[in-house]
């Protein structure tokens, strides 16, 4: 029997068997398969449109619709691929014209073989349709939105872009390993910075081959690789970053950082050689003077500690140094034969040194100070004393010119002398002092029973520190007269110590003191600013005059205080003169100058006090012009004798010519007052203008002469 109608046979009992018909059953199969195949469609997650042989839409999902945007009441079976590309124009969702559309399209629809091409909506989202030609004619194309997938591609090759340039334009140097040790990045400056190839160090080459490499190459002297490989996996494993100094063969030295990161870590190359170096001199100046590059206090303390923090220490003397008539030589021959024969100082007292253990440093001025170590007794001590003394006092000459100093030494020895470093030091201070007040070129041992005026001194700065906390000082004010008005132009802030125990204390006595302990920069900054507020009650013609002292300007913040005074008071500039002595000008430094230069430049006047009292005091107005010179009291004292006031009148003839006023000071008497006025001189300051008052009392001697003036 035929196969054909075996089948119909068959179905025909099937048909009986059932009660179905044929008919039937083969429409709810294709119903079912239509559900399913409809379900399938739905769901995809991307477009799907197919098209017969006469281009006409058989079926197309809602994820379609809804990519271009398509009206689902127009997309209905049977529209043509054209009209759809035309509904697409008119809803704006296309970026050309539906013929221009249909013409790049044409080509795919009539290609026999299946392509895949992008299309960009008037919307910028990307479109990517695969076209695939059906056996039956017609075709079907599948539309993904990849416009995020090219975002993120694009952001990524946007990152690699700026990675790349990162990489490229680092001053350092970076290789980045894998989680397996090997190498998967390295940037051009690595290989800049060690000179080396890329061949020498290629990628998936591990840390310690690459370690090997750099000995090999003879870039790194020395170093113990398997050491450096451990800390590094120690340090990963810990998660910690890793610092290390690596020296290269040829002097330079790099800055190795290991960072550790996920699945790896990161190595950066820092070439540090001038900043060492930079470092290296920056502590060096943090332990040396800058002249003599002796150790300095800090360093001079620190060796002392060190060598009384031996286990076993050896028996020690500690010299406390100051050279004699240095400043005259300073006033002689100016700062710069000065620094030169402190250079020479420095240079001799190291060749008086016997033991490389000893020290001797500067401590600023012509302040000196030794460590003597594996001293045998006195004698020792006494010995190299000598030598010193020997030494330094020996005549030093330079361009022609010959200088003599001598040296003062205090001695104390470790451990009779003292247990520590501060009882040392103070007890050859105290020698030093003891030595200075029997005489020059002389050397003392410390005794416990040290003169009384050593300890009274001691005494007179742990006063002195406490006073101002305790409100123990006052101003006074003396009256500048202009000689030839008469009126009283002005007045002198003179600083007054009332102590509870020491009664009234004279500034010669506690002023000394107070810059060797560093305390006149805060009774300076007191005294202005008590001294300006005074003067703001005073008429606005009356000028106030505060002396400053060298360690004041020298402190790096006295411009600030002056402006601060002046604020706070309401002072103009212009009424505040600032007197200074021949030791500030003769710091010529660039920070004295320019805070001079400065103040002058606000308006504040600037006097040099006790003129003529110097060496170089001519030199001083060459420098830097100053407002006013005062003539020193001594000058007026003795001015009926014949030099001197020879002397007084030339002063006054120079101040004239430069236009400088004179002020001269200690006049106590008519006839010096008449003979000043006949001389030229400007104005006046002493007993016969009128004593130091206080700020109540020179305000009512302000107020009676305004008015006498008024009224005559």
């Amino acid at each position: 029997m035929p196969l054909a109608h075996v089948k119909a046979g068959s179905a025909a009992g099937k048909r009986k068997a059932t009660g179905i018909g044929p008919a039937r059953r083969i429409a709810e199969e294709l119903r079912a398969q239509n559900e399913r195949f409809s379900a399938a469609v739905e769901n995809m997650s991307h477009g799907l449109c197919m098209f017969d042989a006469e281009e006409r839409m058989i079926i197309c999902n809602r994820n379609y619709i809804d990519l271009f945007r398509l009206d689902a009441k127009v997309m209905k079976p049977g529209i043509r691929f054209f009209d759809i590309l035309q509904h697409s124009v008119d809803i704006g969702i296309a970026s050309q014209s539906a013929a221009e559309l249909y013409a790049v399209r044409k080509p795919y629809i009539d290609g026999a073989k299946p392509s895949t091409y992008e299309e960009t909506l008037a919307d910028g989202r990307i479109i990517v349709i695969s076209h695939r030609p059906l056996a039956s004619g017609g075709w079907v194309s599948i539309y993904e939105d990849v416009t995020e997938q090219r975002r993120a591609e694009e952001e990524l090759k946007e990152q690699h872009r700026r990675f790349d340039a990162a990489l490229g334009n680092m001053s350092q140097g970076l290789l980045m390993y894998d989680a397996d040790g090997k190498m998967i990045v390295r940037n051009q400056r690595f290989l800049e910075l060690y000179k080396v190839a890329a061949a020498d160090f290629p990628f998936g080459t591990t840390h310690r081959d690459a370690l090997k490499r750099l000995l090999e190459l003879g870039i790194y002297t020395k170093i113990d690789v398997d050491s450096e490989v451990a800390k590094t996996e120690a340090c990963l494993r810990a998660g910690k970053m890793q610092s290390t100094y690596r020296y290269l063969a040829d002097g330079r030295t790099f800055l190795v950082v290991r960072q550790p990161m996920s699945g790896g870590w990161v190595v950066t190359f820092d070439d540090v050689t001038e900043r060492r170096r930079t470092e290296e001199r920056m502590t060096h100046l943090a332990h040396h003077d800058t002249l003599t590059n002796l150790p300095n206090r800090s360093m001079f303390r620190e060796r002392l500690d060190q060598a009384l923090s031996e286990p076993k220490v050896a028996p020690l003397a500690i010299f406390s140094l100051d050279l004699d008539r240095f400043k005259a030589v300073n006033d002689t021959f100016g700062h710069p034969a000065g620094d030169w024969l402190l250079k020479c100082v420095a240079e001799r007292l190291q060749r008086c040194l016997r033991s490389e253990k000893d020290v001797v440093a500067r401590f600023g001025g012509d302040e000196f100070a030794i460590i003597q170590s594996n001293v045998r007794g006195a004698a020792d001590a006494e010995k190299l004393a000598k030598r010193i003394v020997e030494v330094i006092g020996k005549p030093y000459r330079d361009k022609g010119r010959e200088m003599h100093v001598g040296v003062s030494l205090g001695i104390a020895l470790y451990p009779g002398d003292g247990q520590d470093a501060d009882t040392l030091l103070t007890n050859a201070d105290m020698a030093l002092y003891r030595g200075k007040s029997e005489g020059r070129n002389i050397y003392r041992f410390f005794e416990p029973d040290m003169d009384a005026m050593v300890r009274e001194r001691l005494a007179l700065e742990a006063d002195l520190e406490a006073a101002l906390s305790k409100r123990e000082f006052e101003l006074d004010y003396q009256p500048i007269l202009d000689i030839a008005s008469g009126d009283i132009v002005g007045a002198e802030a003179l600083m007054r110590w009332r102590s509870p125990s020491r009664g009234l204390v004279s500034p010669q006595d506690f002023i000394a003191a107070a810059e060797e302990t560093g305390l006149i920069v805060q009774l300076g900054d007191w005294a202005l600013r008590k001294a300006c507020s005074a003067a703001a009650g005073w008429p606005r013609d009356v000028r106030m005059a505060v002396n400053v002292s060298a360690a004041q300007i020298k402190s790096g913040g006295f411009a600030r205080s002056v402006i601060s005074a002046l604020a706070f008071s309401g002072l103009p500039a212009s009424r505040l003169e600032l007197e200074i002595t021949e030791t500030v000008m003769m710091d010529e430094s660039d920070k004295v100058l320019k805070t001079l230069r400065q103040l002058r430049g606000l308006g504040v006047r600037i006097a040099l006090d006790d003129f003529g009292t110097g060496y170089s005091s001519l030199g001083y107005l060459r420098r830097f012009p100053v407002d006013k010179i005062k003539i020193d009291r001594s000058f007026i004292h003795d001015l009926d004798k014949r030099d001197t006031a020879a002397i007084v009148r030339t002063v006054i003839g120079l101040g004239t010519e430069l236009g400088i006023t004179v002020t001269a000071e200690g006049v106590e008497t008519e006839a010096q007052l008449d003979m000043l006025r006949k001389a030229g001189c400007g104005e006046a300051q002493g007993f016969l203008i009128g004593v130091p008052a206080k700020a109540s009392e020179m305000s009512r001697l302000l107020r009676s002469r305004e008015k006498l003036r008024q009224s005559g």
